[in-house]
Parts: structure tokens; sequence; C-alpha cells
């Protein structure tokens, strides 16, 4: 299996905030946010593995701006870590300026997908190699959020935690 790099799985959704896409005071509801971003993550994943991908956890997700009605919404997301059989998909998303169309984040996420073949086993995925510095950093940052989740599940004991323990050191 070949290594593959983050740009590999690149994922880009534009949408529009439509009114049936908002809340009372005329922002995008947050579910209809998290499905675009499932949908991007998913086709990111998917493109790093070449396989049938399921969300696995929603790991993180920052709603840092409201999205307003008729704004564009922009999704990108790229996988920023694969293990064995589960990779790890970071997304930023920008609005876009209605005049200016200037660009500015207004949330991210980390979602969780595994590969699995048509009975729903998991399946072996190919290795990433980050290229860029902010792909470096996220590759290194996503062991520890994964060390992290199994020892919050009880699926691994805090002394195994090889990556959180440096930081405490």
């Amino acid at each position: 299996m070949t290594a593959k790099t983050p740009s590999e799985s690149a994922t880009i959704i534009t949408d529009l905030v439509l009114p049936s896409e908002t809340n009372p005071i005329g922002n995008m509801f947050g579910g209809e946010l998290l499905a675009r971003m499932d949908r991007a993550a998913s086709i990111a994943a998917r493109r790093h593995s070449r396989r049938i991908v399921v969300t696995a956890s929603v790991n993180h997700v920052a709603f840092s701006k409201m999205i307003p009605l008729g704004s564009v919404v922009t999704v990108e997301a790229k996988v920023s870590r694969a293990f064995s059989t589960s990779m790890e998909i970071f997304m930023d998303v920008y609005i876009e300026d209605r005049e200016s169309g200037e660009r500015s984040i207004s949330n991210e996420a980390i979602y969780t997908f595994v590969a699995v073949d048509e009975t729903g086993r998991p399946v072996k995925i190919p290795e990433l190699i980050p290229e860029t510095a902010i792909e470096k950093e996220r590759f290194e940052a996503a062991l520890r959020r994964k060390q992290l989740s199994l020892v919050l599940a009880g699926k691994m004991k805090p002394s195994d935690a090889t990556e959180l323990k440096a930081l405490f050191k």
C-alpha cells in the first residue's frame, strides 16, 4: 500500500446558507454545519483510503462565529493522520464577506473515520506523509488526541499513553 499525502485527500465544499437552514435569529443551524462537515470529511477519508468509510467520532467542533443567512460557507477537509484502519480528518470552515469577498475562519472540527469492507469490518489503510508545517503539526497532535480519547474511553491505560506522558514531563 502506497503512502499518501494530505493534499491527495483535500476536499472543498462551498455552498450558500438558505432560509430553511437557519434558526429564528437568521443564523445557520449547528446541525446543518455538522452535516456539511461530515460529508466533506467522508469524501476526504474515502479519497485517502479508497474504501467505504464510516464516521467513528466527532472529536472536536468549535463554533467560533455565527454564520448568517445568505453566507457563502466553505468547508476544507484533509486527512491529518492515518492509523491502522482509522483516520483523523481536520476541517477548517470559512465564511466569505458578501461585499469584499474576503474569507475568515468561522469554525474548525476534527472527525474520525474508519475504512471498512462490504461487510463493515475495518480494513487497513495507507500511511499518511505530511508535507507542510501545519500538516506536520496536525499529524503530531493527532496521536495525542487519539491516546486521550482511548484513555477517556477506558480502552487504554493512562500509563500506556506515551504521547500524553511527554506533555507532562
